[in-house]
């Protein structure tokens, strides 16, 4: 897929104050929103922060997963075959871009920061809490993205962005 092609798409849950996790977790259990996760991300490359690697522990299946960080010595252990390293955000995307289906940001919120003005989409979970949080989702200038779809549940509300000036076809 040609890179002009390809979209770059953030996927993550953050509280009504911006929180996405607390001492590497993330602060509330809502099992319907990993399942929109896996929905979303199925069959695409997804490239988050070795904390969020940390986190996760494993390649999740039917995606490719590329890790970004600044240690030039950090491996994926027994999962090397399974994952690619990046040590640069830019090195990431352009490793994502060989690899199938859209490049997913999957955080953690350094990530989502770096990659915000790359982003073509957006899938957000907006949770109905406000939790105590030492990660968060960056401030988003809304004036630049269109909401084109919105499902509300009562623990939370899932929202489709879209950048705005993006063709049909983007």
């Amino acid at each position: 897929m040609h890179e002009a092609d390809r979209r770059v798409v953030i996927v993550a849950a953050h509280a009504r104050n911006r929180v996405i996790g607390r001492g590497g977790e993330i602060p509330w259990h809502l099992p319907e929103d990993f399942a929109h996760f896996k929905a979303e991300t199925l069959g695409h490359t997804l490239v988050m922060g070795r904390a969020t690697w940390d986190s996760i522990g494993r390649p999740l299946p039917g995606r490719s997963t590329v890790v970004v960080t600044r240690d030039p010595q950090w491996s994926p252990g027994q999962y090397g075959d399974q994952v690619q390293v990046a040590h640069s955000v830019p090195e990431a995307l352009a490793l994502a871009d060989q690899l199938p289906g859209d490049t997913v940001i999957a955080g953690g919120g350094q990530i989502y920061a770096e990659t915000l003005d790359r982003a073509t989409h957006m899938v957000l979970t907006e949770v109905h809490l406000s939790p105590e949080g030492d990660a968060f989702f960056p401030e988003v200038d809304l004036s630049q993205w269109r909401e084109v779809r919105r499902v509300s549940r009562e623990d939370l509300d899932w929202v489709w962005w879209e950048r705005n000036g993006l063709d049909a076809h983007g």
